[in-house]
């Protein structure tokens, strides 16, 4: 689907510009009906709501970009403080419609009917980093997530809610049974400021488990040079590709080198080769990632 940008029209406010917290009826009058594949789940509680745009502390001169608003009251919000433009990217055409009448008047407001995920990046920017806030789709968030550690850099806040259980994964330490390569991958190029949970009662449909926001505040020095990125990434990808073999096994496996060669590459990282990647720290990665980088030099000198 090519991304559709709505008009907002101009002239006088939607008088009626209110975003229900019983949302079946308003769902119900557009032809909406929750999608488990998309991950549809839409928040109604107003406290909870206005804790989420609390925390993304908004000033007169913010762009703030609103990941799947769904009916709006994350949106609505947003709106009403002083700020310079909002840009809300929703993949359901009738809900981009609905939001479109919903800020009727609002010059700041601009939707855009797309898939995040597909989308260019870029298009939503302007002339300084933006805030990002949403209530990210269960089934895609980890993804969500991954793809803006690439956009760093045109980031100055986010405020995002995930599954409880995604939320657990990205705010993991090494050793932490939830740990993993998005756990890495996040750190890498955020630190998470602050989070709080929100049961499942105040989401319809009520999901099974519940949710988790977390403030993401983007690293202001990442820990590896541009030209290392690449390398690091596919450190961690390797080293988590295979959990329950040892660092030696897994990276000899996904990246094609052999044992001596990350024997010794492991060693001079100061790393015991009989480690597994969830003992490791985001340095540890990250200067491992170097001493592979060299030992690949040399075998190709």
């Amino acid at each position: 689907m090519m991304p559709r940008t709505i008009a907002v029209k101009t002239g006088s406010a939607n008088p009626h510009r209110t975003t229900p917290q019983r949302p079946r009826p308003a769902l119900d009058a557009i032809g909406v009906r929750p999608s488990k594949s998309r991950g549809q789940n839409f928040l109604v509680q107003t406290a909870v709501a206005n804790r989420i745009v609390d925390a993304a502390r908004l000033r007169a001169d913010d762009h703030v970009i609103e990941i799947g608003p769904g009916l709006g009251i994350l949106s609505e919000r947003i709106a009403s403080h002083p700020i310079a433009r909002l840009t809300m990217v929703e993949l359901d055409a009738k809900l981009a419609d609905r939001l479109a009448q919903h800020f009727a008047g609002d010059r700041r407001v601009r939707v855009i009917n797309a898939d995040f995920l597909k989308m260019d990046f870029t298009t939503l920017l302007e002339d300084r980093p933006v805030k990002l806030v949403g209530n990210l789709p269960f089934n895609s968030a980890a993804a969500i997530l991954t793809a803006l550690c690439g956009r760093r850099g045109d980031i100055s806040l986010m405020v995002l809610m995930f599954q409880r259980e995604v939320g657990d994964r990205i705010r993991a330490g090494a050793g932490d049974p939830a740990y993993g390569a998005l756990s890495v991958f996040t750190s890498l190029y955020f630190e998470v400021e602050s989070h709080f949970r929100v049961s499942a009662g105040n989401f319809h449909p009520r999901p099974r488990v519940d949710a988790e926001v977390l403030v993401f505040r983007p690293r202001r020095i990442p820990p590896f040079s541009k030209d290392e990125e690449p390398r690091v990434l596919a450190t961690v990808r390797a080293a988590f590709s295979a959990p329950r073999k040892t660092l030696r096994n897994a990276l000899s496996h996904a990246l094609g080198m052999n044992a001596s060669e990350i024997d010794e590459s492991l060693r001079s990282a100061a790393i015991d080769p009989g480690a597994r990647a969830e003992t490791l720290a985001t340095d540890d990665f990250v200067r491992l990632a170097r001493h592979l980088g060299a030992a690949t030099a040399d075998s190709n000198a």
